[in-house]
């Protein structure tokens, strides 16, 4: 059966549209393509039933085989010569490859970079345009610039996504990359004058669905000096060949598992550099356990990996990389404790504001991480880590807030609210929202039982912390006031929300998870005059009213946040339109207490908020609307950006 040829639209190695002919298949075509892979007729239900769903009439290919399938057509009609025109093809790109190395310098074995970067983190830093659960990412970044911005920040390693049609790469991208970090890297050492500390160009990966020679080679011919090579889609026999081949023209491939009985082949099949998907790629579903079940599985079997031993005389057998779901130093140091050698990190450094600052942050050197961690007691100059949108009543606005970047989502619940939404309209905003994290259910908060000796405030920083590397996928809150136990806890179970948050006059110690089955925001309301003045500080100064508000914490919620309320109102505050003495939060942090705040907050006066207060997080409802529960969307867009913006400029003096 012919393909059939189809036109629409694809990105170039620049992110503009461009008319895309290239054939497509049908299901047929594909599983054929899969089935044939596997060894055709000699193929045994063992390594290829899960192509057909192991017999069952209404399998459906997942998004893995389907994408696998699709290239190995592609280059199937790239290469319709044969095998001898396959070999002379490959023997050509070889000749390529040596003149470019020739020219532009050698590959860089990757086990060897890793290794070498101990004891501090080795960053693959990401160059993904789109993905096919995330649609586009960002679309108009040029490689090579961007290759440079994570070069000049502290990747050792630059991961190029290669395939065209869900990610949107190109060999163009890849080679791009290999030339601009290494014309940079050569600049910078012209300029050392040190001989002694020549700087060295990152290592590049070509990220593809890797399945024959052809595409090593081509690799190699556009200047990568590794290649990943997907276990999950790969049979044993072809795994070994493909990693031979690949070393006998000096690449140590990367070589990707998600379960762990991927690692048995990859290992049997040789494999040095073992990669850790923590997203399964046949369900897009993420699990940062992964990685650290691959680690404690090569320890069971006395397999050396750790990181921390390549400062030894004999390094360890093996280099293992955390793959997918990172973003932040906890992420890093998390994977590090288990003696990962490498992280790959790409989303969230494309949607950065600032890739560098975003890099710096992430504290690769051990000695960065536990400086951050230090303060104790101490002022909260962090900056903003938390972006919340409230008042949503439909899944199209809740995404459109998880891919600007916020990290929670609100749901209002109060009986008095114009934003108050049903179970189904929360149920379905639920599910997107977990869709969209890659995850199927509660987001599970991880805090660390306190003790007799803690502070509430000490108590409220370690919950704080925990929000705020649980919220690296966004989370649901359902919004309450003055509404019973029962029925929040009918709410969080009915609508599968992640937390909620108390902004009645329950009380403090309303707030424990006891009584909801998940941690509580406890809104703390700034009240002003009647008439909206500010009639506290006739009476005292925003450091008193700081004092008075820690005075009054427990260590029940998992945070507080900040908001306005009108003189007289009986029932809580929220929803005034209108800020209140940004100051008592700066005294607040400078207490020593992370805060979230809101009210009146816009995408006007959000630069200023974020710039002078860097409030640990920012609350908004109304003002990124296009009318009650409405969210308009580039005033949305607008702020999210403008708060990012605001934050990553005033880390600067920090």
């Amino acid at each position: 059966m012919a393909p059939q040829n189809t036109t629409s639209s694809s990105s170039s190695s620049s992110g503009s549209s461009i008319p895309d002919t290239r054939p497509t298949y049908t299901d047929e075509q594909l599983h054929n393509a899969l089935l044939n892979f596997y060894g055709g007729s000699s193929a045994t239900t063992k390594n290829c039933g899960h192509i057909f769903g192991f017999g069952n009439p209404h399998h459906e290919m997942s998004m893995l085989q389907r994408i696998t399938a699709t290239t190995m057509l592609d280059y199937e009609s790239k290469l319709n010569e044969g095998q001898d025109a396959a070999a002379a093809a490959i023997t050509e790109l070889l000749e390529q490859a040596s003149t470019f190395h020739a020219a532009h310098g050698p590959i860089i074995p990757l086990q060897a970079i890793i290794q070498s970067k101990s004891p501090c983190m080795t960053l693959a830093a990401e160059f993904k345009r789109a993905s096919p659960s995330k649609g586009d990412i960002a679309s108009h970044l040029h490689a090579g610039e961007q290759a440079c911005v994570y070069f000049g920040a502290g990747a050792s390693v630059i991961s190029v996504l290669t395939e065209e049609r869900w990610f949107k790469g190109s060999l163009e991208d890849l080679r791009e990359v290999r030339l601009a970090t290494t014309e940079l890297a050569n600049s910078n050492n012209d300029n050392n004058d040190s001989k002694q500390q020549q700087q060295q160009r990152p290592a590049i990966l070509r990220k593809d669905f890797i399945t024959t020679k052809y595409q090593i080679a081509e690799a190699a011919a556009s200047g990568a000096d590794t290649v990943l090579l997907i276990v999950a889609t790969t049979p044993f026999h072809v795994l070994q060949e493909l990693i031979t081949f690949a070393r006998s023209i000096g690449i140590e491939p990367l070589v990707e598992v998600h379960a762990l009985v991927e690692l048995d082949v990859a290992l049997s099949a040789g494999a040095k550099v073992i990669g850790v998907n923590n997203r399964n790629l046949h369900t897009f579903q993420m699990d940062l356990v992964q990685t650290e079940k691959v680690t404690e599985e090569l320890t069971k079997r006395g397999l050396t990996f750790h990181h921390d031993d390549c400062l030894k005389d004999k390094k360890p057998q093996l280099s293992v990389c955390a793959l997918s779901g990172m973003s932040s130093a906890h992420d890093v140091d998390r994977y590090r404790n288990v003696g990962v050698g490498m992280c790959l990190i790409g989303e969230s450094l494309m949607r950065a504001t600032d890739a560098g600052v975003a890099i710096r942050g992430l504290c690769l050197d051990p000695k960065e991480y536990a400086a951050s961690q230090s303060v104790s007691g101490g002022a909260y100059t962090g900056g903003t880590k938390m972006i919340k949108i409230c008042g949503l009543t439909n899944p199209s606005d809740a995404l459109v807030a998880c891919r600007a970047g916020a990290n929670l989502l609100g749901v209002i619940f109060a009986a008095k609210s114009k934003r108050k939404v049903s179970v189904e309209q929360a149920r379905d905003i639920v599910d997107a929202v977990r869709k969209f994290g890659e995850r199927s259910d509660r987001m599970e908060i991880k805090m660390n039982e306190s003790s007799n000796k803690d502070t509430p405030l000490s108590s409220l920083v370690a919950k704080s912390r925990a929000l705020e590397l649980a919220a690296r996928r966004p989370l649901v809150v359902g919004v309450f006031q003055n509404q019973s136990f029962d029925f929040i806890k009918e709410m969080v179970d009915k609508c599968g929300l992640d937390l909620v948050q108390l902004h009645g006059s329950e009380g403090m110690e309303a707030a424990n998870s006891i009584n909801f089955g998940v941690p509580a925001l406890r809104v703390v309301d700034i009240e002003l005059g009647s008439d909206g003045s500010e009639e506290e500080k006739k009476d005292r100064t925003s450091m008193d009213t700081a004092a008075s508000i820690l005075s009054k914490v427990t260590s029940d919620p998992i945070a507080i946040l900040l908001d306005t309320s009108i003189k007289g109102d009986k029932h809580g505050g929220g929803g005034t339109g209108q800020t209140f003495d940004w100051t008592i939060a700066e005294s607040i942090q400078n207490m020593g207490l992370p805060v979230i705040i809101a009210g009146g907050l816009t995408p006007d006066n959000i630069g200023d908020a974020v710039g002078n207060v860097r409030p640990w997080g920012i609350d908004v409802a109304g003002g990124v609307e296009a009318g009650p529960g409405v969210k308009d969307v580039d005033k949305l867009q607008t702020f999210i950006g403008g708060a990012k913006k605001a934050a990553v400029e005033a880390s600067k003096g920090f």
